[in-house]
């Protein structure tokens, strides 16, 4: 891929990624997981996410692969289904 093909593919990965961002929470999701996976602090990956965010910064396609698996995998947390127990 050229520069300029390479440049369009991360302004329209960027455009769907903020709309994913915006949904509450997702950002500090992301943030976590990464910190899990790639190392280092939340704090640290929201920093570079919102850099990302802004423009400012490209990721590497790694991150950027990343990310996008991340985004795509589904969101519901498993949680114990309630029993009920006898009154009697």
């Amino acid at each position: 891929m050229t520069l300029r093909a390479d440049r369009r593919y991360f302004e329209s990965w960027l455009s769907r990624t903020r709309k994913q961002f915006a949904i509450s929470g997702r950002l500090s999701q992301v943030a976590l997981l990464l910190s899990v996976s790639e190392g280092g602090t939340p704090e640290y990956w929201l920093f570079q996410l919102r850099e990302l965010l802004e423009g400012t910064e490209t990721p590497s396609f790694d991150l950027l692969v990343r990310i996008d698996g991340i985004l795509s995998s589904p969101t519901s947390v498993n949680l114990p289904k309630p029993t009920q127990t006898s009154l009697w």
